[in-house]
């Protein structure tokens, strides 16, 4: 059900070398980039009306709009099961809870007397979020990138989800509850590469779209390709990737814990990748025996689990030690990295490269997929070594303010001159010899 990777007895290679060993999943965004242009300009230069052309070619429904009326939010809410309404609530409280600590404030630095940088924190003035809609409905995604934008204070929000033929051509209602708790009362109908690029160039007419600072949240390779189309006119948060979880385990973890959380990623996707690493062969054969009648007894078993586990991103790596382990996932840079060793914390302390860190055995992957207070809008495919989750840090800008004196500016002046000078950028020192009639003041 799941390949072994066998790394013991030599010296593991360094960087790359070592990444290439390792299970991943296919994921070519610049080949899926060349069908999504045509349906990105088709949206610039038609507007709505190419979107519900694109709802009824993808989505298979017939929209008349894709504005979200305001009282099919409150119908949701409504009509939300009142279990669901309370997770949902509590998930929320607690991402309010982390995310309003991560909040930035203005810091002035004196440089020298008469001269100040204050860096102040702005946050982006609109973004455009997107929850999918394929194989699975997402409210948890509606609330880790609603709650950090609105924490950041971010005043224009607007989400997009696919139209759902079930749903009369609305997105799915509990999405639509979600955004209704949240607050967020501009949402549309409107799913894959279009709504990016709805967001991207704007849309007009009554229920027109106005264009986005910054679009984030997960969603298939065709969202992640009309994100890398438009970087650079949007900002975005990452082309995100098929989910992944790896397990750093030794001898001490349970079988079945870690046989479970395995499978909790698999069943999001066929290419969602499943890893364990260890150094210890009894876990490994423990959890492969362990695998069978948990998948069995679960849902998504054909068209998705075991896809996922049986797929070349999934595996059961072999180390000698903790230590080579350790080399292993830092290497795998994993969106979700589970660590169930003893001292478990010790050993996530010295992890650099994963999304998100979960500790020993009462930590795991799917309580930060939903109620640990955490994101789980995460780096994918190796990228946590250079990235960041979402946070309320990707909707702030960061802007320096450069305050000096006629004296501090006189004190620095003949630095500035020679820099310039070496660079033979002669204007750039004559911007400040200027401002002292044209004569450098001595130092």
């Amino acid at each position: 059900m799941i390949s072994r990777i066998d790394l013991r007895g030599n010296t593991l290679p360094e960087g790359g070398a070592l990444r290439d060993l390792l299970p991943r999943a296919e994921f070519d965004v610049e080949a899926a980039l060349e069908k999504v242009r045509p349906i990105c300009e088709d949206v610039h230069h038609r507007g709505t009306a190419a979107l519900i052309e694109y709802a009824q070619k993808f989505d298979g429904v017939e929209l008349e709009q894709v504005r979200v009326p305001i009282e099919a939010l409150k119908t949701a809410l409504d009509e939300l099961d009142p279990a669901v309404r309370a997770a949902l609530e509590e998930s929320i409280r607690r991402a309010r809870i982390v995310h309003r600590n991560q909040r930035r404030t203005e810091h002035t630095t004196q440089v020298v007397p008469g001269g100040t940088v204050t860096e102040k924190w702005v946050p982006v003035e609109r973004v455009g979020l997107y929850a999918p809609g394929g194989r699975s409905v997402y409210p948890s995604s509606v609330v880790m990138n609603v709650v950090p934008a609105q924490e950041a204070g971010v005043e224009s929000i607007a989400l997009a989800s696919p139209p759902q033929a079930d749903f009369g051509g609305l997105p799915h209602p509990t999405i639509l509850a979600a955004c209704a708790l949240l607050g967020v009362d501009e949402v549309y109908a409107v799913g894959g590469a279009q709504a990016v690029a709805m967001f991207a160039y704007g849309t007009t007419g009554p229920d027109g779209c106005p264009p986005a600072n910054m679009v984030t949240g997960p969603g298939n390779i065709w969202v992640a390709a009309a994100k890398r189309y438009f970087t650079g006119r949007i900002g975005i948060d990452t082309e995100a990737g098929p989910t992944e979880i790896a397990v750093l385990a030794d001898s001490t973890a349970d079988p079945v814990h870690v046989a479970a959380d395995l499978i909790s990623q698999a069943e999001h996707d066929p290419l969602a990748a499943a890893v364990l690493v260890t150094d210890s062969a009894e876990l490994a054969a423990a959890v492969e025996k362990e695998l069978e009648p948990q998948v069995a007894a679960t849902k998504h078993v054909e068209d998705r689990i075991k896809p996922a586990l049986a797929g070349r991103q999934s595996a059961i790596v072999l180390v000698d030690s903790l230590e080579d382990g350790l080399k292993v996932v830092d290497a795998y840079g994993a969106e979700h990295l589970e660590i169930q060793t003893a001292d478990a914390a010790a050993w996530a302390a010295r992890v650099r490269n994963a999304g998100a860190i979960f500790v020993g055995p009462w930590s795991p992957v799917s309580l930060g997929d939903y109620c640990a207070g955490s994101n789980h809008v995460l780096p994918t495919g190796g990228c946590a070594c250079h990235s960041s989750g979402l946070s309320v840090q990707s909707f702030l800008r960061g802007i320096h303010i450069v305050d000096y004196t006629r004296d501090a500016l006189a004190e620095v002046t003949h630095h500035v001159v020679t820099l310039a000078e070496a660079e033979d950028l002669p204007a750039h020192g004559a911007a400040l010899k200027a401002r002292f009639g044209w004569k450098v003041p001595q130092a």
